[in-house]
């Protein structure tokens, strides 16, 4: 039998499709990278908004320490508030004042803040002295800084850095008039 007239026989109709079929494929390869390639989908998501203010603070669960009476020279005297001009965090000076609640406020704060103290005794069962920190609180309430103002625990500073880190971003109820600078002695004495 002889194969119909323009078609090769024997391995020459193999031969012929794979050069054809070589032919198809390299005429897609120049045909793809002729194409520009597809544009990338952007998705441009709302913004969701600050993340929630937890709802809880952990310190909360703490009840704060039992009242120490203080038998040292501090005895008695309570918060020295240092009141300035000024009603925004970033203001110069501060002319708020602060009320009885901010001052409830800090005060519990420094109990809670007896702990970085009660840490260090564990190293130093000697360790006393008074720590100051200075408070900036905004209209809102909210803790624009904390620093330590004075140190007498030169031999533990770690300390004092770990006490104004009780005040720092903390909310507190909202002076009258404006921001406020308070400064805050703490004096650290071995219990006995």
């Amino acid at each position: 039998m002889q194969p119909p007239q323009g078609v090769p026989s024997g391995n020459g109709k193999f031969i012929a499709l794979a050069l054809l079929l070589l032919g198809a494929i390299g005429a897609v390869i120049a045909w793809k990278s002729c194409q520009k390639p597809p544009e990338p989908v952007v998705l441009t998501l709302p913004d969701a908004g600050p993340l929630p203010r937890p709802t809880k603070n952990i310190d909360d669960d703490i009840p704060p320490p039992p009242v120490v009476e203080d038998a040292g020279t501090d005895a008695g005297k309570k918060a020295t508030l240092a009141v300035f001009t000024g009603n925004q965090c970033d203001a110069k000076k501060c002319t708020g004042s602060a009320g009885s609640d901010v001052e409830t406020a800090l005060s519990f704060r420094a109990k809670q803040a007896h702990r970085c103290y009660d840490n260090a005794l564990g190293q130093d069962p000697t360790l006393r002295g008074k720590v100051s920190i200075a408070v900036r609180i905004g209209s809102n309430g909210q803790a624009c800084s904390a620093g330590v103002a004075s140190n007498e625990l030169a031999s533990a500073p770690s300390v004092a850095t770990c006490v104004a880190g009780y005040f720092r971003g903390q909310a507190f109820p909202a002076p009258k008039g404006g921001c406020v600078d308070v400064n805050i002695p703490i004096n650290f004495v071995p219990r006995q």
